[in-house]
C-alpha cells in the first residue's frame, strides 16, 4: 500500500472517532532520514475524505519540495521526527489531552496503569510525565519548547489548547500508542483521581 494511502486510511480513521473534526489534524509518515524528508497530509481538507494524493513531501524544516500545501505544523512534524528518530508522528485534536493540559499545565502524570504498557511504559512503578507546552503558529518555537521537554522513552506531546502529537515507528504503532493515551488521560479526568 503507498505512503499516500496509508496516511488516507489512517486519517479517516481518526476522523470517524471525532479526533480529526472539520480539516483539523495531520499525520506524517518518514520518507527518509538523510536529507529528512517526510510525508504530510495536505492542508485545508476534510480528514475523513483524504485521497491517496493528499498528502505533501516535506524537508526538515517542514517546507514543500513538491506540489501542494502541507499541514502548518509540518515544521513541528519534522523535529519531532528528527529529534525522536519515529518514523511516523500523528497529531489529532482528541478532547482529554486538551482537557488533561488545561488541568495540569505543567505535565500531565501518570503512574499505576495497565494501559501505560501500550503506551510503551510499565503498569506499575513508572512515573511518566507527558510534557505540555504553550500553543503558538511558529514552528520553530513550538519545536524548540518540544526538543526542551523531549524524554526519549515518552512518545507523546500536549500542545495546550490545541491537541496532541505522538509518534512511533509506523503509523500503526503512533495510533496504538495515541489510543492508549487518551484512554489514559480519559481514566484520571473521569475518574476525578490525582494521577498518582
Amino acid at each position: 500500500m503507498s505512503v499516500g494511502q496509508r496516511l488516507a486510511d489512517e486519517a479517516a480513521r481518526y476522523a470517524s472517532m471525532g479526533w480529526m473534526r472539520g480539516t483539523s489534524g495531520n499525520l506524517s509518515v518518514v520518507l527518509q532520514r538523510d536529507p529528512l524528508r517526510l510525508a504530510v497530509t495536505a492542508s485545508g481538507l476534510d480528514k475523513g475524505e483524504l485521497t491517496e494524493s493528499d498528502h505533501v513531501e516535506v524537508d526538515a524544516d517542514g517546507q514543500p519540495v513538491s506540489d501542494g500545501v502541507p499541514s502548518a505544523e509540518a515544521g513541528l512534524h519534522a523535529r519531532i521526527a528528527a529529534v525522536s528518530g519515529a518514523g511516523a508522528v500523528v497529531h489529532v485534536h482528541a478532547m482529554a489531552p486538551v482537557l488533561a493540559a488545561e488541568r495540569w499545565p505543567g505535565g500531565v502524570e501518570l503512574c499505576d496503569l495497565e494501559m501505560l504498557k501500550g503506551f510503551g511504559r510499565a503498569a506499575h512503578d513508572d512515573l511518566v510525565t507527558i510534557p505540555v507546552i504553550r500553543n503558538g503558529q511558529d514552528m520553530r518555537v513550538l519545536g524548540d519548547a518540544f526538543e526542551r521537554g523531549y524524554r526519549a522513552d515518552t512518545p507523546a506531546l500536549i500542545v495546550a489548547r490545541h491537541g496532541v502529537y505522538v509518534w512511533g515507528d509506523d503509523l500503526r504503532q503512533a495510533r496504538h500508542r495515541l489510543e492508549c493515551l487518551e484512554w489514559l488521560l480519559r481514566f484520571i479526568l473521569e475518574s476525578g483521581r490525582d494521577p498518582r
